[in-house]
């Protein structure tokens, strides 16, 4: 069973703190901080992450999904939007959209449609959030 490692480390207080995000791999490591993530600085957030790692969850698993249909996937390229929100008084992930475009020889819409729904639903991130999550899917030429 694979455990894979993500680690932040968190200095002061929310509003003046600041902290680093990193993998276990050592491939990424960003500072963040309050300005990062419900402001427009520099840096990243956890949300970004969340949405880094839907996309390629999805992406992954769209093109094993078509490839089992017998085509091959050329190019899938996927953004999420991770929405954050503030209710009442607390922040919360409210939803994700996915947004994904795909090169596909052969393929009709209509099961390029089915497969990314059942990837969606299927992918490991996917079913980890616990939030209401779009999909918005297109074929390119």
């Amino acid at each position: 069973m694979a455990v894979r490692v993500g680690e932040a480390q968190w200095r002061g207080d929310l509003e003046t703190g600041n902290g680093m995000m990193r993998v276990k791999s050592g491939r990424f490591e960003s500072p963040y901080s309050a300005a990062t993530r419900f402001q427009e600085q520099e840096g990243t957030n956890p949300e970004e992450l969340i949405g880094a790692a839907h996309a390629g969850c999805f992406s992954m698993a769209l093109s094993m999904l078509i490839a089992k249909e017998g085509f091959e996937p050329n190019r899938i390229n996927t953004k999420s939007r991770v929405h954050l929100e503030k209710k009442n008084i607390e922040f919360s992930i409210t939803r994700i959209d996915l947004i994904t475009k795909a090169t596909v020889q052969g393929i009709t819409n209509e099961l390029f449609q089915e497969l990314a729904t059942k990837a969606k639903q299927e992918c490991p991130v996917s079913r980890a959030l616990n939030v209401p999550i779009s999909l918005e899917a297109s074929l390119e030429d």
